[in-house]
């Protein structure tokens, strides 16, 4: 993939805000997606040497049949601290070096994070899609903001997770019996749409499969 680079890496916590607010506008909540949709992409983060080198990875796998079809790794020196709220300027520049790898372009990215249940409407997942123009989707493990009701207990009951009146994202059971993941709006994407993908691109786990071997990856296992 070719990777155009809209801002720098190097900022305060003020001009990483700046930027949040300005790429938002960019974000889009309905689908503009290339159909039919034949590759999708997980991309998950590891970091080493203390959290100093930051370890992206990149599964491309085939859709719906969910095969592996190409894989890639980028390690880079990690430039912005751990803070809530700001972990796309922590993850991104090294998913950018591991997404210019790849030779297949997937039609949607399930990004380990959040997409618009962030408190400036601009998780990882939207930060991702705006910068590569794919449609992306936030599959986060657990709660970021918001809140919601008791869903059921059987797979692909969800419930809207609402925060200051504003339905960001949905609460989903992935697989029955096990605990929900939490699904938002990257960008070109629908909030419906985005559910019905992670449920097909979750047969089995509670976890996407793009999720499950880009974590693999990313964590050297």
């Amino acid at each position: 993939m070719k990777i155009s680079q809209r801002h720098s890496w190097n900022l305060s916590l003020d001009e990483a805000i700046a930027i949040q607010k300005e790429l938002q506008a960019e974000v889009i909540t309905e689908d503009k997606i290339s159909q039919p949709v034949r590759y999708v992409a997980g991309v998950d983060m590891g970091f080493e040497a203390d959290g100093k080198i930051s370890r992206a990875a990149v599964a491309v796998l085939s859709f719906p049949d969910l095969q592996l079809q190409e894989t890639s790794i980028a390690q880079r020196p990690t430039s912005f601290p751990y803070i809530p709220g700001f972990l796309s300027f922590r993850e991104i520049p090294a998913l950018l070096d591991a997404l210019e790898k790849i030779n297949t372009t997937p039609d949607i990215i399930l990004c380990d994070g959040q997409g618009i249940a962030h408190p400036r409407r601009f998780g990882i997942a939207c930060h991702l899609g705006v910068l590569v123009d794919i449609p992306t989707i936030g599959v986060a493990k657990s709660l970021f903001i918001g809140n919601y009701k008791e869903l059921e207990e059987t797979r692909g009951s969800w419930q809207p997770l609402l925060h200051k009146d504003e339905t960001i994202g949905a609460v989903l059971r992935s697989r029955t019996g096990v605990k929900p993941i939490y699904v938002s709006i990257g960008h070109r994407i629908s909030l419906e749409t985005a559910i019905d993908y992670v449920l097909q691109c979750t047969p089995k786990y509670r976890l996407p499969e793009t999720t499950r071997i880009a974590d693999r990856l990313a964590s050297n296992r």
